[in-house]
């Protein structure tokens, strides 16, 4: 299952995914379209960690998930 992020701040959001290297190189993180994370979430093929700078807060949603937690914290259109 993919792993994407989320990060919210006071000046907005972005998505982000680590992708991970062969032998001693380092990961790599990117930023993500929104699309392409709805897409494979819908799919039930990835999660989403959400972090909230603003209080240190860390919150794991996945398809299963809390449909108002959803929502919330990656939008309406998040559900089907």
């Amino acid at each position: 299952m993919e792993r994407y992020t989320k990060v919210i701040n006071l000046l907005g959001s972005y998505f982000t995914k680590e992708y991970k290297k062969k032998k001693s190189h380092k990961n790599k993180i990117r930023e993500i379209k929104e699309d392409t994370v709805r897409k494979f979430f819908l799919q039930g093929k990835a999660e989403v960690l959400v972090i909230l700078e603003e209080n240190d807060k860390e919150l794991l949603l996945d398809f299963c998930s809390d449909k108002e937690d959803i929502r919330k914290y990656l939008g309406k259109s998040f559900i089907e």
